[in-house]
């Protein structure tokens, strides 16, 4: 049985993260469950002196992104690099690793020294890896420290314009009648997205193919070719297209409705329930990080996102 849980609480104030259905086997996962209980290091913000933060950064600072080029989680990696570039005078560069549905770049910071320069900007998948391999080359439990919650995207059906589907219920018409035929692109294995589409699967009892793509930018690319029909992603990835006709919008994996697209409706109020998820985008530091430099960061991300004219430029990708 699919069953819903709480992933993590991200953010200054311990944010809630969307619920996702996950397979029973993680609800018996202790990295899953622990997450939450090591989230509460971002509150050392309002708590602990930043001694000694002025000598960070002293030389530039790597942001490791799990996905390649084009995805939402590295738009929001860029536009937070570039601005704390700008506002602490040391360059903070987006470094695309991607590979095994985040593992790869997840260990690298992993193994970095834990001095700070040398930062993970990850999906749910750094929560969600420790229930789908049967071994991990690192533990996120005990070689990773969260900073902060640095935004997130509602997952969204998408369609190829030719589809004739034009809403999320014709959609699903056409795949109960045709069981088997239809294909519908994911992210990645383990990535959010492909829960809510086995999510929908599951609830709904469709018959159709799931292609994972190695990240949002790929699977996009894949739709726009018409090589997949259906996608379910980040919003984030696709906001451009769909202002621009390239790509149609069936539905969010929201309670209520994009900001900077108003016109696509939900799962809920189109009556399909319990069908919400979203993309995180969390950041994470190697575990034994000095408190002070994990306080000075999750302090100047919270600044940036939540900075307006950094706040108007995410909500542009989708993210909130």
């Amino acid at each position: 049985m699919w069953t819903p849980i709480l992933i993590a609480s991200f953010g200054a104030y311990a944010e809630k993260l969307a619920g996702y259905l996950l397979p029973q086997q993680v609800l018996d996962n202790r990295a899953v469950r622990r997450t939450a209980e090591l989230l509460p290091v971002a509150l050392l913000a309002a708590i602990v002196p930043v001694a000694g933060a002025q000598e960070f950064p002293a030389k530039p600072v790597k942001i490791i992104v799990p996905w390649v080029a084009g995805g939402s989680t590295d738009s929001v990696g860029r536009i937070i690099a570039n601005r704390l570039s700008e506002t602490l005078g040391q360059q903070f560069v987006a470094d695309p690793r991607p590979g095994a549905n985040g593992n790869i770049a997840a260990e690298i910071v992993a193994r970095a020294p834990a001095d700070g320069y040398t930062v993970l900007l990850s999906s749910s998948s750094v929560s969600v890896n420790p229930s789908l391999y049967a071994s991990m080359p690192f533990d996120p439990e005990k070689d990773l420290t969260p900073v902060t919650k640095a935004g997130g995207s509602p997952n969204s059906w998408l369609v190829n314009p030719d589809f004739p589907a034009r809403t999320m219920k014709e959609m699903i018409e056409l795949i109960r009648k045709e069981p088997g035929k239809y294909s519908v692109g994911s992210p990645g294995a383990g990535t959010t997205p492909s829960l809510s589409i086995e999510q929908l699967k599951h609830d709904l009892k469709l018959n159709f193919v799931t292609v994972p793509f190695a990240g949002g930018g790929p699977m996009t690319q894949s739709l726009l070719g018409g090589h997949v029909p259906i996608v379910c992603g980040a919003i984030g990835n696709s906001v451009a297209l769909i202002k621009e006709g390239k790509i149609r919008a069936l539905g969010l994996t929201d309670k209520k409705r994009l900001e900077t697209l108003p016109d696509i409706p939900t799962l809920d109020e189109m009556g399909i329930k319990d069908q919400e998820g979203e993309t995180m985008v969390g950041v994470f530091v190697p575990a034994g990080t000095p408190k002070e430099i994990i306080v000075q960061l999750q302090r100047e991300i919270a600044t940036v996102v939540k900075s307006p004219d950094i706040k108007a430029r995410l909500l542009e990708v989708g993210v909130v």
